[in-house]
């Protein structure tokens, strides 16, 4: 059975979340779309009465002077309305890109200070695919819904003008002419139900077929995809998901056809009826030539009003869906407390112990895979300034374990504790300002050097910036650069930025960690990429510039981290061993044999270069 999304808020509150939104951030929106529905309706009337009025002149035969009053009026008004509607054209754009350029920040700080694990949640995400799609461009519902306000709003005024000019028309053609808009109506909202009921297919399909383009476009692979001939197999695979996608909107189009020839049909019947009544009345002698184009026109666009307002009607309640997966992103309820939380006081000098009690935690499993339990009842405890060495073969659980000690995930089962207090009660982002972290996958900002350290670009300090520098061994290659440390990196974003290699990245990274001076640093494999000689130059660094502060190192090479206080050997997702380098050396088990099998392989490593 498939499943649906469901329904959090409604087309209405949707609506007036838009509303707010233009509120707060550009009230001229809010004018600027009663405008345009406003000037619309009075456009219309006045070109509906021109003709009559000219027509019931020339019955009346009156003189030219009056004749000439009447379409100057006429004529300065169309001009007139003509004239403010291409004014408000021109100018309406800007406050609703602006209103969706506050929607796309909202949502681009959510993503980024949100708990970490919804960047793992698949309906989280599916969620953003669909938001930012929402917000993608012009035509999408958030500045779309502008014009359907507009338009309904235009509908209405025109409907109930419309109406009082037909008071006198056989109440059987206006029921006959309400009766059709709607059924019209109704079979377009079931086709926009279908659609919305399927829309997590259509995400599904869609992250599939943005997947391959973006993996295509990869600069990372793009040496993979050379080398071993990868072109034609990711072409197939994305005319295979493309197909895919295809036939689902051959599906949804297919609902939209039957609902437009139905509403059609409806419309023919509707028209037909009403202009046979109004040519019997002519026939009849009950209307004259003049009345006769008048309502003639009227029932026209009688009918275009009620049928507006039910297309109107529609296309708001596909917007409003639309918007649901804007509001249901930012409204995301968060797994951790990161605004409530008690605050965390870091105060100069203090020390810090991190205890792992009793902890049990696993990974969610999945359709294709199943539940899988990394940890079972884990007890550790880390002691304010100890240099502790977490080491282990791939997939042992050492990057989980700093997950936890981070505070990016909280266990299945027992705590986490900061000096004795689950750090669950505080408020999450005052509990990461006391760790300094540098990972796997670290993150190089597209600014300058100096904000690259400082992790801004507004407030830098750049006394300290240059200190850090210095201590991490980058002072020679950051001065030796024409614009110093203003220098610009990513290359990605910047033409003229400037790349550095993997050490110096690393050095980058620990000056990073020194401006912000936390009193807990994690070191989670950064240097996985570098041979084993710069890995452990770099930890020595690392272990050097931490000496008052508790530090975890992670790694998988064994001889990098002998310098550490203590080292725990992680294995099956429970600590093996513990001890000094030395002493786990002495005990012969299964850190001497790890120890002794890489030593062999950098031996033999370093005689073939040789």
């Amino acid at each position: 059975m498939e499943e649906k999304t469901v329904k959090r808020y409604g087309v209405l509150r949707n609506a007036l979340f838009m509303m707010r939104q233009a509120g707060i951030t550009a009230p001229s929106v809010i004018v600027f779309t009663l405008l345009q529905g406003l000037l619309a309706v009075a456009a219309t009337v006045l070109e509906l009465y021109v003709a009559p009025s000219i027509l019931k002149s020339l019955e009346m035969r009156r003189t030219l002077s009056e004749l000439l009053s009447i379409l100057l009026f006429f004529t300065i008004g169309i001009t007139t309305v003509s004239a403010l509607q291409a004014y408000v054209d021109q100018n309406k754009l800007f406050g609703r890109i602006e209103v969706r350029n506050t929607l796309m920040n909202q949502m681009r700080t959510k993503m980024s200070i949100c708990s970490y694990p919804l960047h793992e949640k698949q309906d989280f995400l599916n969620l953003l695919a669909k938001a930012s799609d929402t917000l993608s461009n012009n035509d999408k519902a958030s500045e779309a819904i502008w014009n359907t306000f507009a338009g309904l709003m235009q509908n209405t005024a025109g409907f109930l003008i419309y109406l009082y000019l037909l008071k006198s028309v056989d109440v059987v053609v206006m029921i006959a002419t309400v009766f059709t808009a709607v059924m019209g109506y109704l079979v377009n909202y079931r086709a926009n139900e279908w659609n919305y009921s399927h829309q997590k297919e259509e995400m599904e399909i869609a992250k599939q077929v943005r997947y391959i383009q973006m993996r295509a476009q990869d600069r990372d692979l793009a040496k993979d995809i050379r080398i071993f001939g990868m072109q034609k197999w990711l072409r197939e695979l994305q005319e295979k998901y493309l197909k895919c996608y295809l036939d689902f909107g051959m599906r949804r189009e297919r609902r939209y056809f039957v609902a437009d020839l139905t509403d059609l049909v409806l419309g023919i019947l509707r028209n037909g009826v009403a202009y046979a009544y109004l040519l019997y009345m002519v026939l009849d002698g009950k209307i004259g030539a003049a009345e006769f184009l008048l309502y003639f026109s009227a029932v026209s666009g009688f009918t275009a009003w009620i049928s507006g307002i039910m297309e109107n009607m529609a296309t708001l309640h596909r917007q409003g869906l639309e918007l649901e997966s804007v509001r249901g992103f930012l409204d995301y309820r968060e797994i951790f407390r990161m605004e409530d939380g008690e605050p965390l006081r870091q105060e100069q000098h203090q020390k810090y112990t991190i205890e792992l009690r009793d902890v049990s935690f696993r990974y969610s499993g999945s359709e294709s895979e199943p539940e899988k339990e990394i940890f079972s009842h884990l007890n550790l405890t880390i002691h304010p300034g100890e240099k502790l060495a977490i080491v282990g073969l791939n997939g042992a659980g050492k990057t989980t374990l700093v997950k936890l000690i981070c505070g990016f995930y909280d266990p299945d089962e027992g705590e986490v504790l900061l000096n004795g207090v689950n750090i669950k009660v505080y408020n999450r982002r005052e509990y990461y300002k006391l760790i300094s972290g540098v990972f796997q996958n670290f993150s190089l900002i597209p600014a300058t050097v100096a904000a690259n350290v400082a992790q801004d670009v507004k407030k830098i300090d750049m006394e300290r910036v240059w200190d850090c520098i210095e201590k991490a061994g980058l002072k020679q290659k950051v001065e030796a650069l024409p614009k110093k440390y203003d220098t610009l990196l990513v290359r990605d974003m910047y033409a003229d930025a400037v790349e550095l290699s993997g050490g110096e990245q690393q050095r980058l990274m620990l000056a990073r960690l020194l401006y912000k001076d936390s009193p807990i640093v994690v070191l989670d494999e950064p240097t996985a990429a570098l041979d084993p000689i710069a890995e452990s130059d770099i930890y020595q660094r690392y272990n050097a510039l931490t000496e008052e502060k508790s530090a975890i190192f992670i790694s998988h090479r064994l001889a990098s981290t002998r310098f550490c206080d203590r080292i725990l050997l992680i294995e099956n997702g429970k600590i093996a061993e513990e001890g000094t380098h030395e002493e786990l050396l002495g005990n012969g088990k299964r850190y001497t044999e790890l120890f002794e099998l890489q030593s062999r392989y950098y031996q033999c490593s370093s005689a073939e270069e040789i």
